[in-house]
C-alpha cells in the first residue's frame, strides 16, 4: 500500500486540508475560494475546488484582511 503524501509536499489541497493547513475555518475557506474563483490559487475538478497550496500561502503573504 503506498503511503499518504504529507499535506505540506501536496500540490493542491482539499478545502478541508487547506483550512486545517492553513488554521482558517472550512466555512471561511469556501467563502474565499467563492469569492476568487478566478484567482491563481483555485482549480476546480468538476464541482470540486482544490486550492494549490503555494499559490495560496503567496495569496496569505499579501492579505492585509480576510
Amino acid at each position: 500500500m503506498p503511503k499518504e503524501v504529507p499535506v505540506w509536499e501536496k500540490y493542491a489541497l482539499t478545502i478541508r486540508e487547506a483550512a486545517k493547513y492553513f488554521h482558517i475555518g472550512e466555512t471561511k475557506m469556501r467563502q474565499i475560494v467563492d469569492e476568487n474563483k478566478d484567482s491563481d490559487f483555485v482549480v476546480m475538478l468538476g464541482n470540486r475546488a482544490m486550492i494549490k497550496r503555494k499559490c495560496f500561502e503567496k495569496y496569505l503573504d499579501q492579505a492585509k484582511v480576510l
